[in-house]
C-alpha cells in the first residue's frame, strides 16, 4: 500500500458516534502530521472533543450552516471531511458543499455486517454508498485471486451497555448545559429531555427487558413449530426515513402481519424481533399484537425484546426487514429474505421479490454463493473490525482505520488497483 502520512492534510471532524471515538481518531491523525479541527452543534459534541482549541462551536440558525461551513473549509484549508452517518440534516449540506468544493469526504456508519464490524466509505454510506450500483459479478472478479477464511457470524452486539451509557451522557449534557447552542436542533422529531428520558429509562429496564426476552425466546425454541422472523428496526433511524418507503415501524408490522394471514401455513408462527436499542417511543408490541387479533393470529405471533439474534436466526425458515443490516446473518444461513427498502445487500441474487403472502408460504432461496463472495468483498474494502462504544473496540478500530483515512485511494478502487490495506484479523478480540 506504501506509506501513509498525513503531512499537507487538513481534516474536519463534525458529528461523530455517541462517545470518544472522533477525539480519538482525530489525535491518531494529528500524530501522522494532519492538521485535525472539529465543529460541534451542541454541549454533548463539544464534551467528547479534548482539544479545545482546534473546536469551533456552531452557534447560528439552521439556514446559517452552509455559508458557516465554506467559511470553515476556506480557513482551515480543509482537504477532507468526517462525519457519521450522511442523511441529518448538517451533514447532507456538508457534503454537498464539500463535493462542490472537491473535498474527500469520509463517512463512518454501523457495521454493514455488524456486530463487530464498522463500516469506513467515503462520498456516502447505505443507500448513497457505492455498494448499491455494483453488481454481484463485479465484485467476484476483483476478488479473484484473493483468498479469506470467512468467520461465522457473531451472536451479539458486544458493545450495547457503552451504547447506550454515552447516549445516555451525551443527551445528558445538551439537554443541561446546552445554553450556547440556543439554536440547535435535534435531527429527530423528539426534544432532547425526551431523547435522554428514553435513554434512561432504557438504561434501567436492560435487566427487565432480558428476563423478557430470556422468557420469550426459550417459548419459541421450546414450542417445536415452524416460525418467520421479522426484524423491526428503529423508525426515526436514517436507513428507515431515508431509505424505505415506511415512516414508522407500525405500518411495517402490519403488512408483514397481514401477509402472514393470507399466506402462511396456519401451523406456522410468527415472530417480531424488536431492535436492541428500541425505546419504546412507539408502543410496538401492544399495536402488534392488537393487529394480531384483529386477524385471529395472535395465538401464533410472538414478540421479543432485542437481544441475541443467533439464537431465532439458525431455525427460521424466512425472514423479513424494511433494510435492516440483521438481515445479512440471514443470508449468512441461507435463510431467505424478503427487504422492502434500499439496502447495501439488496442484490437480486440474494433477495427475494414475491409478493409477501407467497413469499411466507414457500419463500425462495438466497444464491449463498454469491453472498459469500459479496461479504467477502465488503470484508477486504469497507467493513473495518471493532466498534465505536467500547475502549477495547476503539482500539481495534483505530489501528487500520486511520491508515483508510489517509490513504490515496477509497476501499473498493484500493482492492481494484491492487493497493489495498492488509485484510483485517478476523479473529475477534475479546
Amino acid at each position: 500500500m506504501g506509506m501513509v502520512s498525513g503531512a499537507g492534510r487538513s481534516f474536519l471532524f463534525l458529528q461523530g458516534p455517541h462517545g470518544p471515538f472522533f477525539d480519538q481518531l482525530g489525535r491518531m491523525l494529528l500524530s501522522a502530521g494532519a492538521r485535525v479541527h472539529r465543529v460541534g452543534f451542541n454541549r454533548g459534541d463539544q464534551v467528547f472533543w479534548r482539544d479545545h482549541a482546534s473546536y469551533t462551536p456552531f452557534t447560528g440558525r439552521p439556514d446559517e450552516w452552509p455559508a458557516a461551513l465554506r467559511a470553515l473549509l476556506t480557513r482551515h484549508g480543509v482537504t477532507d471531511l468526517v462525519l457519521y452517518g450522511d442523511t441529518r440534516p448538517v451533514h447532507a449540506a456538508a457534503v454537498q458543499g464539500a463535493r462542490q468544493a472537491g473535498i474527500t469526504v469520509h463517512c463512518f456508519e454501523e457495521g454493514y455486517l455488524r456486530p463487530y464490524w464498522v463500516t469506513y466509505e467515503r462520498g456516502g454510506v447505505n443507500g448513497h454508498s457505492r455498494l448499491m450500483d455494483m453488481p454481484v459479478a463485479q465484485m467476484q472478479a476483483q476478488l479473484r485471486g484473493r483468498d479469506l477464511d470467512l468467520p461465522d457470524a457473531p451472536p451479539r452486539w458486544g458493545d450495547m451497555r457503552q451504547h447506550v451509557f454515552y447516549g445516555a451522557l451525551y443527551h445528558f449534557h445538551v439537554l443541561t448545559r446546552n445554553r450556547r447552542y440556543a439554536n440547535f436542533r435535534p435531527h429527530r422529531s423528539l426534544t432532547v429531555a425526551q431523547e435522554f428520558r428514553l435513554y434512561l429509562l432504557r438504561l434501567l429496564a436492560i435487566p427487565r427487558h432480558a428476563l423478557q426476552r430470556t422468557i420469550a425466546t426459550r417459548r419459541i425454541k421450546q414450542g417445536g413449530f415452524a416460525y418467520h422472523l421479522v426484524l423491526l428496526q428503529l423508525g426515526h433511524d436514517a436507513s428507515v426515513q431515508s431509505h424505505s418507503p415506511f415512516t414508522s415501524m407500525t405500518g411495517f408490522v402490519d403488512i408483514c402481519l397481514e401477509g402472514f394471514a393470507r399466506g402462511a401455513p396456519t401451523h406456522h408462527h410468527l415472530v417480531i424481533k424488536a431492535h436492541p436499542l428500541e425505546d419504546g417511543r412507539q408502543p410496538l408490541r401492544r399495536e402488534a399484537m392488537r393487529k394480531a387479533r384483529a386477524l385471529g393470529i395472535a395465538e401464533r405471533v410472538h414478540f421479543v425484546r432485542g437481544g441475541k439474534l443467533a439464537a431465532l436466526l439458525d431455525q427460521a425458515r424466512s425472514c423479513v426487514t424494511i433494510n435492516s443490516t440483521a438481515a445479512q446473518q440471514a443470508l449468512w444461513r441461507g435463510v431467505p429474505v424478503r427487504a422492502f427498502g434500499r439496502a447495501v445487500y439488496c442484490k437480486p441474487e440474494f433477495l427475494s421479490d414475491q409478493p409477501l403472502e407467497e413469499f411466507f408460504a414457500d419463500p425462495d432461496l438466497p444464491d449463498t454463493r454469491a453472498y459469500r463472495s459479496y461479504r467477502h468483498y465488503l470484508m477486504e474494502t469497507s467493513q473495518v473490525q471493532g466498534g465505536f462504544y467500547s475502549a477495547r473496540g476503539r482500539r481495534q478500530l483505530l489501528r487500520r482505520v486511520t491508515d483508510m483515512l489517509l490513504a490515496e485511494h477509497d476501499p473498493y478502487d484500493a482492492l481494484f488497483r491492487g493497493d489495498a490495506a492488509p485484510a483485517q484479523q478476523l479473529r475477534v478480540v475479546r
